[in-house]
């Protein structure tokens, strides 16, 4: 077990030249870490949260803006994945025009991963771009989608297909913030602690093996490494192919799962099961299709089942058809040329992108 603190504040750099910017993860820096994020040139702050977030967090963020000599206004959301869509976009923008909110505005997205994936794309869109903050409220968010500039709403036909790679100036992680977290939330945010080892690094997929159990039950000094070491993993893989331009590998890798995990979010309609809980089936179907053709052996793949079983995750599939899933599979965004375009295993902690996996091979692993 790591000796660091999780009360000690910890920072990072994600490195992208001038878009380059800190993370900084810590207990209390909800009032803490404010002073910092604020540029002086804001001629304007304004707080976006929703109305599960809000009431829990928004008037310590709020009074710390106050106290840093920039008052904000708010825009609270109605919460869930089902409005991550065009009208709460729209609601934001509405909002912004009606106090005159200029480019100098600063945008704080005060929530989990819809909140976040929302502010991002309004800063990216509002006025040909505005700078934003990230303030993650659950753990999905704070070690994966606070991270990156991935921003982006749902359409009907498919998940995060309108959005823009648009990088925050600061992402602030405050892990007090998860002890208010409910169980079902806080199991999806496990689901992608674990993608980054099954997907990249070995000795942290063996540690997690090791310390799931602390991490079920919350306990600091778990979290407290298993966060840093998750936004570690995805600022050097950002670094090095922030738009996904790499064939190969690089960004897409961070995918893995995503691929059958979107298509069940789709299938079912948003909302009915969190991201993070269908990310955690699908790395199950991806393990278990890994295996199937011969790039792992069925005991790595069992590694990988059991430990998401461990974080109280489903690795069965829910009840729906295999040629539905195949439809919403085919609209990823990964895809190319009518290809399909899987992340799978070679190896513990070792993955790579597969396009020429066969749709009749897809369908036929999906129907048994």
């Amino acid at each position: 077990m790591p000796t660091a603190s999780i009360a000690a504040p910890q920072s990072l750099q994600l490195a992208l030249g001038e878009r380059s910017y800190l993370i900084e993860i810590g207990a209390g820096l909800l009032a803490r870490g404010v002073p910092q994020v604020i540029s002086q040139a804001a001629s304007k702050v304004v707080v976006i949260s929703n109305e599960v977030v809000f009431p829990l967090y928004g008037d310590a963020v709020m009074t710390a803006f106050a106290a840093a000599g920039r008052p904000p206004m708010s825009i609270v959301l109605r919460d869930g994945e089902t409005h991550k869509d065009w009208q709460s976009l729209n609601h934001i923008f509405d909002a912004l025009l009606t106090h005159a909110c200029d480019r100098n505005t600063l945008l704080v997205a005060l929530g989990g991963g819809v909140v976040g994936d929302m502010v991002g794309f309004a800063a990216a869109t509002y006025q040909r771009g505005v700078r934003f903050v990230q303030i993650p409220t659950t753990l999905l968010a704070q070690v994966d989608s606070s991270v990156g500039g991935k921003t982006a709403i749902n359409h009907p036909l498919g998940k995060n297909m309108v959005g823009a790679f648009y990088q925050p100036q600061h992402v602030l992680i405050d892990t007090d913030v998860l002890r208010t977290l409910p169980d079902r939330e806080y199991r999806a945010g496990l689901a992608e602690v674990i993608k980054y080892g099954a997907a990249l690094d070995t000795i942290f997929f063996e540690w997690l093996e090791v310390n799931i159990d602390a991490l079920n039950a919350r306990q600091d000094l778990a979290l407290a490494y298993a966060i840093r070491r998750c936004c570690e993993i995805k600022a050097a893989v950002v670094a090095d192919d922030e738009y996904e331009t790499n064939k190969t590998g690089g960004r897409a890798l961070l995918n893995f799962g995503h691929t059958f995990g979107h298509a069940i979010e789709s299938s079912l309609g948003y909302g009915v099961w969190l991201h993070g809980e269908a990310v955690g089936c699908g790395m199950a179907l991806a393990a278990r299709f890994s295996a199937k053709l011969g790039r792992i052996d069925a005991a790595t793949a069992a590694r990988v089942i059991t430990l998401l079983e461990r974080a109280g995750l489903s690795t069965k599939m829910p009840p729906i058809s295999a040629e539905l899933m195949l439809v919403h599979m085919s609209r990823d965004k990964k895809n190319e040329e009518g290809k399909i375009r899987l992340i799978l295993l070679d190896a513990l902690g070792t993955s790579r992108i597969d396009g020429g996996v066969a749709r009749a091979e897809i369908l036929a692993f999906l129907q048994n």
